[in-house]
């Protein structure tokens, strides 16, 4: 009881990972002086369905759909800037390996996929770091609007100010905290994600020959992107986890100390090898889909205006 007294007090009522206070509402709770306590099993999650019931019940349906309209103006600009840099890289990698390096064509797309991650997670970041946090963190007072996104940055902008190890550093840094993470997940994500896409891609187009469609177009490239899409999110999970441990990280000086490295050390000693998996199965279940249709829509929209450019020439 004391233990879990003393976390509290450290955490807050606004975490929504392991140290969340429950529900006012939860029929199990008891009172520890003035701090409401519940029974662990109220802060832990055990799966993906547990995790659904327990946010439901705690805070609501509408909390499944919090940071929807930051996810929107994130994907936006970041799919604006990938996938046209990710083309435009990759002929441009291909074209120049053909002429000097032929054995190094096939790597012409995870060189691509990098470096046009690199670019537009680069650009984007405030958009997600405001998202993450707006997912992460919650008020427990009902009636009390939640924070937006331009909220957010004020939020974030304002701690930084406060605090009084922080006077030498440059207030607009903060909304670049946990780049290097994401950068970390991101890249090896688009390296693995393009270099399994585009052979697979290519494999299901040669398939259908000259007599390719619309929807042929679309379902080579939804199955070609559901297979890589699961295979990235699996292949970096960890480096997912230790983003997600620097984004929500509340204090400032702290947040800019540390390090993707330190962050995996930290989930490995409290979790060990299921500590930096947490969250794979949503994770793939999310990102198989999700380069599906991004990439698919994507390529039947460049078919479209091509086909159409062909008919009007």
């Amino acid at each position: 009881m004391t233990s879990h007294t003393s976390r509290m007090a450290v955490f807050g009522p606004n975490m929504m990972f392991a140290d969340l206070r429950c529900s006012p509402s939860c029929a199990r709770a008891g009172v520890h002086g003035t701090v409401s306590i519940c029974p662990r099993e109220c802060f832990e999650y055990k799966g993906t369905l547990d995790v659904l019931y327990k946010i439901i019940r705690q805070e609501g349906v509408a909390r499944l759909w919090r940071g929807t309209i930051a996810g929107l103006a994130l994907a936006v600009p970041t799919v604006g800037i990938y996938l046209p840099c990710y083309d435009i890289f990759r002929d441009w990698f291909e074209d120049l390996a053909s002429q000097n390096a032929p054995s190094m064509t096939p790597y012409g797309p995870l060189l691509a996929g990098s470096l046009s991650r690199s670019l537009a997670c680069t650009i984007c970041y405030p958009i997600e770091l405001a998202r993450t946090r707006m997912q992460a963190f919650h008020d427990l007072n009902s009636g009390k609007k939640a924070s937006g996104v331009w909220k957010t940055w004020v939020d974030v902008l304002s701690n930084l100010k406060t605090s009084e190890n922080m006077k030498s550093v440059q207030s607009y840094r903060v909304l670049w905290t946990g780049l290097g993470a994401q950068l970390s997940r991101d890249v090896p994500f688009s390296a693995i994600c393009w270099s399994t896409l585009e052979p697979v891609r290519r494999r299901l187009l040669s398939l259908v020959g000259e007599e390719a469609n619309a929807m042929s177009v679309l379902g080579a490239n939804f199955s070609a992107g559901f297979v890589a899409g699961c295979l990235a999110a699996a292949a970096t999970c960890p480096l997912d986890v230790a983003k997600t441990r620097r984004q929500i990280e509340k204090d400032p000086t702290r947040a800019l100390r540390m390090t993707t490295r330190q962050t995996l050390m930290e989930v490995w000693r409290d979790g060990g090898m299921r500590g930096l998996f947490t969250g794979v199965g949503p994770r793939v279940g999310r990102a198989g889909p999700s380069v599906g249709i991004v990439v698919s829509f994507y390529e039947v929209v460049k078919y479209a205006l091509h086909d159409n450019q062909q008919h009007e020439s």
